[in-house]
């Protein structure tokens, strides 16, 4: 199971010259999960077209954030940098201290990650959908959910719950499933599978919707499977899509082809059929 090592990013902000303003904090609290590199499966093989053939997936280590981001960090982002708030920002269902920030589009995500990119002088990004994928099923790769096989009950939400609120994973990531959709990296394919390379795949050069990833809580079961994938035209704002920040690591580790990743209970048949050559 990939090793757990969360880490507290806080950077500061230099006063502007001329002034005997204070440093300001930029992100006060943003928990960043470590995952190694390594192999992991990804899809689910009795799952939706999207969602097949399963396929094993090698990726480089990176950190990603633990939550998605909530309204206190935009807030930070959208008084340094005078971007338009996005819809719903100040709707009391929406505008909680600990709720995610939602209603911004993929170009929104992309502009705070290079914000932040720029106060903090390391490369943040969005996740791709494999390295969304590996974190959150933090070493359960035959589990359901990222948490996993069982699912909470099922109730009517009318806003976005506590990034802090739902079942975590053993890496202690939270907020996978039954918040919103968070925006990724790549460029959405139903047919993307058949043809993804087996190292740090990053979605097809093209398209016309971004994906994403996560249950969300408008949706009737907002319970959605680990594996589920979700997509939208970049410039739209649900009120259910929001985003997470990954950051990088430095150097390409490259994989051992003689380890493989573990098959959980439920990964039997498709060993067996793998074995014989399907």
């Amino acid at each position: 199971m990939p090793r757990r090592d969360i880490r507290r990013a806080k950077f500061m902000q230099a006063p502007r010259e001329g002034t005997s303003a204070k440093p300001v904090g930029i992100l006060v609290a943003m928990n960043l999960v470590e995952v190694p590199a390594g192999w992991f499966w990804m899809g689910r093989e009795d799952g939706p077209l999207g969602q097949r053939p399963r396929h094993r997936v090698w990726l480089d280590g990176f950190a990603i954030g633990r939550c998605p981001i909530p309204n206190t960090e935009y807030a930070r982002f959208l008084d340094s940098t005078g971007a338009p708030p996005p819809p719903w920002w100040t709707d009391p269902r929406f505008s909680g201290r600990d709720q995610p920030v939602v209603g911004v589009s993929w170009f929104d995500a992309e502009a705070f990650c290079q914000w932040l990119s720029r106060e903090s002088g390391e490369a943040h990004r969005l996740p791709s959908e494999a390295e969304w994928e590996k974190a959150a099923r933090g070493g359960l790769d035959g589990a359901l959910y990222p948490w996993g096989d069982e699912r909470p009950a099922v109730v009517a939400l009318d806003r976005p719950p506590p990034v802090t609120a739902t079942p975590h994973n053993p890496l202690g990531i939270c907020a996978l499933s039954g918040v919103c959709h968070e925006w990724c990296l790549d460029w959405e394919s139903q047919t993307y599978y058949r043809e993804s390379p087996e190292l740090n795949p990053r979605g097809p050069e093209t398209g016309t919707r971004r994906a994403s990833r996560g249950g969300a809580w408008r949706h009737q079961d907002p319970w959605s499977p680990v594996a589920h994938r979700s997509s939208l035209p970049p410039h739209l704002r649900y009120s259910d899509y929001g985003f997470r920040v990954l950051l990088g690591q430095q150097g390409v580790t490259q994989p051992d082809r003689r380890v493989t990743p573990r098959l959980g209970h439920s990964d039997a048949p498709l060993a067996h059929a793998r074995r014989r050559g399907a």
